[in-house]
């Protein structure tokens, strides 16, 4: 089964020497994870459905570019599948940006120590993989450097405002002090300091922890146990209930039973289901459910005007929405909830769109999602 990010994963564009590639995926993130753990600081408690991550998604974008017959040039073609894993990198993990760039140096090693012997990878196709690993790299960095410098950004403006309150007390107080006679009033007032500079105490604690820890904290789910291929089919079912008849809808892929917040993962699929019915062409949606390592990969594919990559960002930016040929207006607001709904579930959301292999959605998330999320927050 092929788990690359497009439409395209039925494996009929992939060469003889690509699909001897592909059977090596296995093996090659076994290794890699090794490796990983072994090397790299901040991998070593990393629960495995996070730390391969998008990883296996990538390396079949590479057996893809691997293929004369594909549209796909190297891995990172068409998708931001390199920026999803830096941000979850970002929000998930302990990681520093040189040990984003070394979990692809370690790839590459993991990739060569696999192939030998098993797959006859020329110069070319090395040109390839090497192209697509620097590319992938250089994205995943750049994408971990933003959403970690907003990270901080927003954590201090929020703990810098509070800090005002019992500023403001303590300023007052030694104010009152200075003028008061009354020594039990003085003592209150020299309280009420000791109270508000021990709280200042503490901002300044978690203002200093929040801007050396990438983590962030997600939102509040209810989560369940249910089988998301069948959440599918009940979606898809009011879709045919309701009308929209005239656009075929396909359902396909495997049963994948996991832990996740029932309502929001609806939620989120309608509103990629609607994206794909407002931007489309009129023809049929696909949706699948495919599991690997750990991790949900849940897509929903169209066809229709491509969405340049560099617009792919920032369509998951509150009330901001590209005019790609819509049919319907709309809110620009389904599709941050979906990034968010996926990030609380503890993963990623990334996006494939090209005029040769249409634009395919993916969620990408933990099957087991209880580690990675607070439902009782």
């Amino acid at each position: 089964m092929t788990l690359a990010t497009d439409q395209l994963s039925d494996g009929s564009h992939l060469s003889a020497k690509a699909r001897q590639f592909l059977a090596l995926r296995e093996d090659v993130i076994d290794h890699w994870e090794r490796s990983a753990r072994a090397k790299i600081e901040s991998a070593h408690a990393v629960a495995s459905p996070v730390l391969t991550d998008t990883l296996p998604a990538f390396y079949d974008n590479i057996a893809q570019a691997l293929s004369p017959e594909h549209p796909r040039e190297d891995a990172t073609s068409d998708n931001n599948t390199a920026s999803a894993h830096g941000e979850e990198r970002a929000r998930m993990t302990n990681f520093r940006v040189d040990e984003v760039a070394q979990e692809y140096q370690l790839l590459r090693l993991s990739i060569a120590a696999t192939a030998s012997g098993r797959v006859e990878l020329d110069g070319d196709d090395w040109a390839i993989i090497d192209r697509s690993l620097g590319a992938a790299s250089l994205e995943a960095m750049r994408a971990f450097m933003a959403l970690s410098e907003r990270m901080r950004a927003r954590s201090a403006a929020m703990l810098t405002h509070d800090m005002r309150t019992p500023l403001a007390v303590i300023s007052n107080a030694a104010e009152l002090i200075g003028v008061s006679r009354d020594i039990e009033r003085t003592k209150t007032f020299a309280a009420k300091i000791s109270t508000n500079a021990r709280r200042l105490n503490a901002m300044m604690a978690e203002l200093i922890t929040t801007m050396t820890s990438r983590r962030a904290v997600g939102s509040a789910l209810e989560l369940s146990e249910f089988d998301m291929l069948s959440l599918v089919k009940e979606t898809l079912d009011q879709y045919t209930m309701f009308g929209g008849g005239e656009i075929l809808m396909d359902c396909a892929g495997e049963s994948v039973v996991g832990f996740w917040c029932r309502d929001s993962m609806r939620r989120a699929l309608e509103n990629l289901v609607n994206n794909a019915i407002k931007y489309g062409d009129g023809g049929s949606i696909k949706i699948k459910t495919r599991q690997s390592r750990g991790r949900l990969m849940l897509s929903v594919s169209n066809w229709g005007n491509p969405i340049p990559k560099e617009q792919q960002q920032g369509i998951f930016d509150y009330l901001k929405r590209e005019s790609n040929g819509a049919r319907a207006p709309g809110w620009g607001i389904g599709l941050p909830f979906v990034k968010s709904t996926a990030e609380d579930h503890g993963g990623v959301v990334a996006i494939d769109s090209s005029s040769k292999a249409g634009t395919t959605f993916l969620i990408n998330i933990p099957v087991d999602c209880r580690p990675y999320v607070d439902a009782g927050a």
